[in-house]
């Protein structure tokens, strides 16, 4: 390519927010006995505060381009004796504009950007002096592969967020880290943040965890961090010091091939268990792994812009953008539907009514997050303090592992207490009920409630599928009462369900949204409805996998129909580890609210009668295998069970499935649960961990036609998460 092919392709994107690239000429301190010379110093900044991430779009690229063959002229020349890269306060570089890269409309274009990358990046690492990247801050995808590409690195021990999340995005780390980062950490290592990180949940790794790999060759202090770097890279010029690289290898040599070959087969096997491949980009990185053992750097360069030209035209990748950056990152933050926060009032005090698992998870994650006293109240002071108990260790915990200091460790102890009677509640501005998911038990603590707190003191459910427009029936203030469901774990899982009933006023609303960002939660409001949102489709989905088994499809065609779309796990494994009973109980709730599409399995309850705990025959849900290799259900358990003779293949219970959710969502978005299917999609990523691949799940059905099947046409218009039209 020519450099009017990068700049037509500039060209294109003119809206692009350019990371500017700033160079300083410093005078490197002496290093045995004299000045090494001048370093010149390039700082990344997008000169925007640091909500705003620097990022590299084509004209970022083409701008660093200039700079950097500017400054091979002077190392020619014998001006500078190296170059260093660091970024703004907080940010190497956060990775590629993922907005200029989803809007690459034809794959030429695609490869243009992947190859103008591998330019710019060959010329730091070519420079003629020694290179440094100074890794100051967070560092991910393209950003790492800069320092990837320089001679040495330093890393802060401040920094956070290092790790090439390409597998995760639907991409490969397309700009050298492939190829480079196996042989700096070794190739276990390499699988580690190029697969494992990714698909568990985008897992990153801090400064002195990079260091720790091999990925850095110095690490310092964040307060003067710059300085102790190039200070740092004074001495290696000058030959004072010289880098080792424990961890680092030549896949040339047997034993290395050997480890080489072991870790990809081990990252096959990792990805098939996470994904069951339904995404092409993980194979994809261990593909392009795989080959580039025996590649030059060149040729290794030549297969990852083709790689990346082909995954920037798919579908599972425009999903996984749509998903990350629509929903996520924008989505989220400005909820559809949420009243002006001016109308919030303040909270300075949370009740909670119950100490059982629920309750103790929801005080701990209040006092922690909110920093106000919390009280829980139940039936008698044993349950009580078993609940306060369990707060206090997992404070305990907390400490022991380095998360919270002793300080707020001893605050956030002191801020919850118990009681066994509800006037603890009188000068609460907030309480909320995790008690027994029974309609009149919960009626009947709202109205006890209700006859203490101040008529200003908001009452909120955390009912997974109750009606919230029931339980204020008899309330003196209906307006009060507000859905506020979490999902469990509470601390992990980051949805919350704000839910609406007829009469609940605009400032409950808002109050509840102002709690959920100050619990660092993402809310959604939502319609008061059957089971909401993730719940009802959950059941929706699960509901007709155990009508397939209870027709007489075989229990491993059944729980392994889904596989191709990719989800966390299987519908068997699910419904054990939420529990039987909890399950059928949100079941029936459904078929009572909609009898023609939520059966009720006999099957189920038989086992949930006898106690047991879950279909396959192991505690945890994950089935155990038998002598022949194949998952089992015990023969006590199929003796509780009677079965229709009418089987489906996989196949048949896959587009079952499809067009249940698909008619599902359709009418769930007639209803107005939410204000649209990004909500759906945002409920399912956030409440359920469904993969970003899927885009939530509305881009899943677009693309296997099951929305057009159904309802007649897509949810989403062609662009949204798929190829533009």
């Amino acid at each position: 390519m020519s450099a009017a092919d990068f700049r037509k392709l500039a060209d294109l994107f003119p809206n692009e927010t350019v990371t500017r690239s700033y160079v300083q000429d410093i005078q490197l301190p002496a290093a045995g006995g004299k000045s090494p010379g001048t370093f010149a110093l390039v700082t990344l900044d997008n000169g925007l505060d640091h909500s705003k991430p620097t990022t590299l779009g084509p004209n970022t690229l083409v701008e660093l381009g200039t700079v950097l063959e500017g400054l091979k002229e002077r190392a020619a020349r014998g001006e500078i004796a190296g170059v260093g890269v660091t970024g703004k306060p907080y940010f190497l570089v956060a990775g590629a504009d993922l907005s200029t890269v989803k809007s690459i409309s034809g794959r030429e274009h695609g490869l243009w950007m992947a190859q103008l990358g591998h330019e710019v990046y060959a010329t730091l690492a070519n420079l003629g002096v020694p290179s440094f990247a100074f890794i100051n801050g967070l560092a991910l995808g393209g950003g790492l592969e800069i320092a990837l590409q320089s001679t040495y690195r330093t890393v802060s021990t401040g920094a956070g967020a290092l790790a090439l999340p390409e597998a995760f995005i639907g991409l490969v780390p397309g700009w050298g880290g492939v190829y480079i980062l196996p042989r700096l950490i070794g190739p276990e290592n390499a699988l580690k943040v190029m697969i494992e990180n990714p698909l568990s949940n985008n897992r990153t790794l801090t400064g002195p965890q990079a260091f720790k790999l091999g990925m850095a060759d110095a690490m310092f202090e964040p307060a003067d961090f710059v300085e102790q770097s190039v200070a740092w890279a004074a001495k290696v010029i000058a030959g004072a010091v010289t880098p080792e690289r424990a961890n680092a290898v030549d896949p040339a040599e047997p034993e290395v091939a050997a480890r080489w070959a072991a870790a990809v087969a081990r990252g096959r096997a990792f990805v098939e268990a996470k994904t069951s491949n339904a995404s092409p980009a993980p194979a994809k990185v261990l593909d392009v792994m795989e080959a580039n053992r025996t590649l030059s750097q060149a040729q290794s360069a030549e297969l990852e812009c083709a790689t990346l030209a082909d995954l920037m035209q798919t579908d599972e990748f425009r999903s996984t953008v749509y998903a990350f950056l629509d929903l996520v990152q924008r989505r989220s933050k400005r909820p559809a539907g949420a009243p002006d926060r001016k109308l919030a009032r303040p909270v300075t005090k949370i009740g909670v009514v119950g100490a059982g698992l629920m309750a103790s998870q929801l005080a701990l994650l209040f006092a922690r997050q909110l920093k106000i006293p919390v009280v829980m109240t139940d039936i008698d002071q044993a349950r009580v303090d078993k609940g306060v108990g369990y707060v206090h260790a997992e404070v305990d915990k907390l400490l022991a592992k380095g998360r919270i200091s002793s300080d707020a460790a001893n605050r956030t102890r002191a801020l919850v207490s118990g009681s066994v009677s509800k006037e603890a509640f009188a000068d609460a501005d907030f309480v909320i009920e995790a008690v027994f998911e029974e309609l009149n038990v919960k009626k009947q603590v709202f109205k006890e409630v209700e006859a203490i707190v101040s008529p200003e003191c908001i009452l909120a459910t955390n009912t997974s599928s109750l009606s919230v427009t029931a339980m204020a029936e008899d309330l003196e203030h209906p307006e009060r009462l507000v859905g506020f469901h979490f999902f469990n774990p509470v601390a992990v899982m980051p949805l919350l369900e704000i839910v609406r009933a007829p009469k609940t006023d605009d400032a409950v609303l808002a109050t509840a949204f102002e709690l959920a960002k100050g619990l660092k939660k993402s809310a959604v409001l939502v319609k008061d409805a059957p089971a909401f949102v993730v719940n009802r489709l959950l059941l929706r989905l699960m509901g007709e996998v155990t009508a397939a088994f209870d027709e007489g499809t075989p229990a491993e065609v059944a729980d392994n129909a889904l596989r191709p779309m990719g989800l966390p796990m299987t519908p068997f494994v699910l419904g054990a580890m939420v529990g039987l009973p909890v399950a059928q109980h949100v079941q029936e709730s459904l078929h009572a609210a909609f009898p023609d599409r939520f059966t009720v399995s006999a099957n189920l309850q038989n086992l949930i009668d006898s106690g047991v705990k879950s279909i396959w025959a192991a505690p945890n849900g994950t089935p155990e295998k038998g002598p022949d290799g194949k998952p089992f259900i015990p023969a006590e358990s199929l003796a509780l069970m009677t079965f229709g003779n009418e089987p489906s293949t996989a196949e048949q219970v896959l587009r079952r499935t499809q067009d249940a959710l698909a008619a599902e969502i359709g009418l769930m978005l007639t209803e107005g649960v939410v204000a649209g299917p990004e909500d759906i999609d945002l409920c399912m990523i956030l409440g359920a961990g469904w993969p970003m691949f899927l885009g939530g799940i509305t881009p899943y059905l677009d693309r296997v036609g099951a929305s057009e099947r159904v309802n007649g046409r897509k949810f989403l218009a062609a662009g949204v998460a798929s190829a533009p039209a």
